[in-house]
């Protein structure tokens, strides 16, 4: 071979390798967030779906009772809500819980004379999540920690 053919078939200059490796790096630097945040939204989404279906639940109970249950306290602990999973035709089949066994639901019954009400709340993982009935609640956690609250199903 000779040395015209050799400089001929020459490969990629540094200067292109470069240039290529610091778009993979933004690249990166643009997706990863986003994948690592996921799994966060995803259980958000199902505390969000759990309360849901816990004020469904409950307001069924309060159509066939015409009271909503009188315990307070964490979902799934002991009696609380137990009305709702129980017996021979049951509301919810099972309570839901935390998808990561962190926090728990927390039900609250306020009964009054014309206005009873009653508060489901979820802590939330995402403390950019700024959906319908999200809001800063400090015991969740931190200052900025976000909450999902359902009151009398609204």
């Amino acid at each position: 071979m000779s040395i015209a053919s050799l400089k001929k078939q020459g490969g990629f200059t540094l200067l292109e390798l470069l240039i290529v490796i610091v778009i993979i790096g933004i690249l990166a630097l643009l997706i990863i967030p986003n994948i690592t945040s996921a799994p966060k939204k995803a259980r958000d989404t199902k505390r969000k779906t759990d309360i849901t279906t816990l004020r469904k639940g409950l307001e069924e109970y309060f159509v066939n009772n015409n009271v909503y249950p009188a315990s307070s306290g964490a979902v799934g602990s002991g009696t609380v809500l137990s009305e709702l999973s129980s017996g021979t035709a049951p509301i919810v089949k099972t309570l839901p819980t935390d998808p990561k066994n962190t926090g728990v639901y927390v039900y609250t019954y306020t009964p009054a004379n014309s206005d009873s009400t009653y508060t489901l709340k979820a802590c939330l993982e995402n403390d950019q999540d700024s959906g319908a009935s999200v809001s800063t609640d400090s015991s969740c956690g931190s200052a900025s920690a976000k909450k999902f609250e359902v009151v009398n199903g609204n």
